[in-house]
């Protein structure tokens, strides 16, 4: 039986059942590499949902940037909602990472502001594949940095039991040495307060309160608490608290760390005093005396990282411990969970580049004095050393990449869609026809003018966004209604624009690699692709397929390719399309299906945001009006907790209502204070 179970009533359809069985049946054979090559609207991620359960395995689930990982973790909790759904992403708002520029010498300091709310859904993802089976961990490509070892991370978890002696001083103890902050004043993850003959404590991966009572040096009761209003929510006879930093050393690994730095700084200074570098070395001996200055004495410093493989123990040019580590491995170290890599066809190539950019940073830092060469093993994982930390990959993509292609053992297609529409015809139209001046311009104006007395949309893409803005005023003075896109424009401006063309407002929308990938516009049934010929990363085999797959939502889509010369990319593009739409036709007809334009609302967007939040905000401060006129900084705290726990299940739209009505009670509070004096 699973350790999964899917919430979801939906049946697969189309290629779905075929797609999930072989997948299923790859993974029990043991094959490493697998590809998903699903077409957009395919239903990718309900397969790999499938998978996952009759896998039955933890799963890692890597995305290409934050927002994609956050509308999978949301998916994957829809589809999954009694098992444990984690994200874990860069806990960073803003981040300069350290640099030198020899050119200008100009040394550019570390500044980060960590997002306190991230770095606790990180640690709940650590906690529980230490603690559960059933996890699928959603996450960034930051998932392969430096994390801190798994096995002191869990060796020095405090497990509280009742009835066990640990006097209330030894406690506290315990508690600062995982990094564990002492506070008299409201309590935050990662902090404790002492009381009398308790101990409060806010874990790290969780917001609640455990209450430790004692008797005498016997812990008498373990009571967890509401944050907010510190109402009783149940008793444990058991609660495990892990550390408050994924970095964790012992006092023993400390010292021997303190050893090896002085040691390794002595032998830089040797080579850099050697090569004559005297001003580096000096700058290199004060920022080491300095840093381990500050951390004997408060045990940190700016940039400590840099001396991470000293406290960890590892070897030079060792892999870091990182998101990997932490999932479950075979006695023999293999590891024994699955991998989903999503939209590979971005994701392996960010994959593979993060070391390379990551090591030419440190080198700079290391050649001109401000670190030791150790630094250079505070690094993300090498490419080679994640493909050995993940082991059975399932690469999920519409458009499989080089790598893909290459080194997977089995390529399952999903290419029906359950909704049975199929790709759209494609045309090649030279750019400009020999001997007239219609070129072209003047032939995409005469396919729109067809579409469009059809009440249906088109899109042209452009290689710049001047021939965008130049193309869409053209088509104004042609009389056709048209607006440009392109990445200048505001992102409440774009969606304004596209609500605008859903509803006809305009006919032709312009836009140059914006158009790419996720629109979906139901009314557009004619892409033409300008100057389709000229090579390049916006007319690359991937690129063009994507654009096409923008035109596969409406039953007469149709592509026109305007080229002179038929190039490598535009013969795969082509051939793929035709070799898809002959697989959909196929399978429609025979089981009698007939396409359909996807019927999709159409919503102004920008009217909801501005309206519905502003009203649902308004009703919102209705209601607190009571409890704010009593207690103004109560209701405050209380509306901070609940938008902390809304961003906590990645429910942003009620964080934002949350965030709005916290900066509304501000204001009022403010005027309360003026008009008081």
């Amino acid at each position: 039986m699973s350790i999964f179970k899917l919430a979801q009533a939906m049946t697969p359809a189309g290629d779905q059942p075929k797609a999930i069985e072989g997948l299923t049946n790859g993974l029990k054979k043991g094959l490493r590499k697998q590809t998903l090559f699903g077409v957009t609207g395919s239903g990718k991620t309900f397969t790999m949902a499938n998978v996952i359960v009759n896998h039955s395995k933890p799963t890692l689930v890597i995305a290409h940037n934050k927002t994609l990982a956050a509308q999978l973790a949301q998916e994957y909790r829809e589809f999954f909602p009694n098992n444990a759904v984690h994200y874990f992403v860069s806990y960073y708002d803003y981040y300069q990472p350290e640099a030198y520029m020899p050119v200008t010498d100009t040394y550019i300091e570390k500044e980060a502001m960590i997002n306190e709310e991230i770095d606790r859904l990180r640690h709940a993802s650590t906690q529980a594949l230490l603690t559960r089976k059933d996890v699928i961990i959603v996450a960034s490509v930051s998932c392969i940095y430096g994390l801190g070892s798994p096995a002191e991370y869990e060796k020095v978890n405090l497990k509280l039991e009742k009835g066990m002696e640990l006097s209330r001083a030894e406690l506290i103890r315990k508690l600062i040495d995982v990094h564990f902050e002492r506070t008299t004043a409201d309590l935050t993850a990662g902090q404790f307060r002492a009381l009398g003959n308790m101990i409060e404590i806010m874990p790290v991966s969780d917001k609640t309160v455990y209450r430790i009572e004692y008797d005498g040096s016997i812990i008498s009761d373990i009571i967890e608490l509401d944050p907010v209003t510190m109402a009783v929510r149940t008793t444990h006879e058991t609660v495990f608290l892990f550390p408050a930093k994924h970095f964790i050393s012992t006092d023993e690994q400390s010292k021997k760390a303190f050893e090896t730095i002085k040691a390794e700084l002595e032998q830089r200074l040797k080579e850099l005093e050697k090569a004559g570098k005297m001003l580096e070395a000096e700058r290199l001996k004060r920022r080491v005396k300095y840093d381990l200055a500050l951390i004997r004495e408060v045990g940190y410093c700016n940039g400590i990282e840099n001396y991470s493989r000293h406290f960890s123990g590892k070897k030079a040019g060792e892999a870091p411990d990182s998101l990997l580590a932490y999932f479950p491995h075979k006695d023999d170290g293999t590891p024994d969970f699955l991998t989903v890599i999503d939209e590979s066809h971005v994701t392996v190539p960010q994959l593979g580049g993060m070391y390379a950019g990551d090591a030419s940073r440190k080198d700079t830092l290391i050649e001109f004095g401000f670190r030791l060469p150790s630094a250079r093993d505070n690094r993300p994982m090498k490419f080679e050393e994640f493909e050995k930390a993940v082991g059975q990959v399932i690469y999920t993509t519409a458009t499989p990449g080089k790598f893909e292609k290459e080194h997977s053992e089995q390529v399952v297609e999903q290419v029906i869609r359950p909704t049975g529409l199929i790709d759209p015809v494609i045309d090649v139209k030279p750019v400009a026809e020999k001997g007239t001046y219609v070129g072209q311009i003047f032939d995409f104006i005469t396919e729109a003018e067809i579409v469009i007395k059809r009440g249906e949309r088109a899109i042209a893409t452009t290689l710049t966004k001047k021939m965008a803005e130049d193309l869409s005023e053209f088509l104004k003075e042609k009389g056709i209604k048209s607006e440009y896109l392109h990445s200048d424009i505001k992102t409440i401006d774009r969606i304004t624009i596209l609500t605008e063309f859903r509803r006809g407002k305009f006919d032709v929308l312009v836009g140059v690699n914006l158009l790419r990938e996720g629109l979906d516009l139901p009314e557009v049934s004619l892409i033409g692709i300008l100057d389709a010929d000229k090579a390049g990363f916006l007319r690359s085999e991937t690129s063009l397929i994507q654009i096409i797959g923008r035109a596969a939502r409406n039953v007469n889509g149709r592509v026109i390719l305007y080229a002179d010369v038929m190039n490598t990319a535009l013969n795969y593009a082509i051939n793929e399309t035709a070799r898809r739409r002959k697989i959909q036709s196929d399978y429609n007809t025979k089981h009698g299906i007939t396409p359909k334009t996807i019927i999709k609302k159409i919503q102004d967007i920008t009217d909801q945001l501005k309206s519905e939040h502003d009203k649902t905000v308004s009703e919102m401060m209705k209601i607190d009006e009571e409890l704010f006129n009593k207690d103004p900084k109560k209701l405050m705290k209380m509306k901070e907790e609940e938008m902390n726990e809304a961003v906590k299940v990645l429910d942003f739209e009620t964080a934002a209502l949350l965030r709005d009505e916290i900066l509304n009670l501000k204001k009022k509070m403010e005027k309360k204070a003026v008009d008081s004096k």
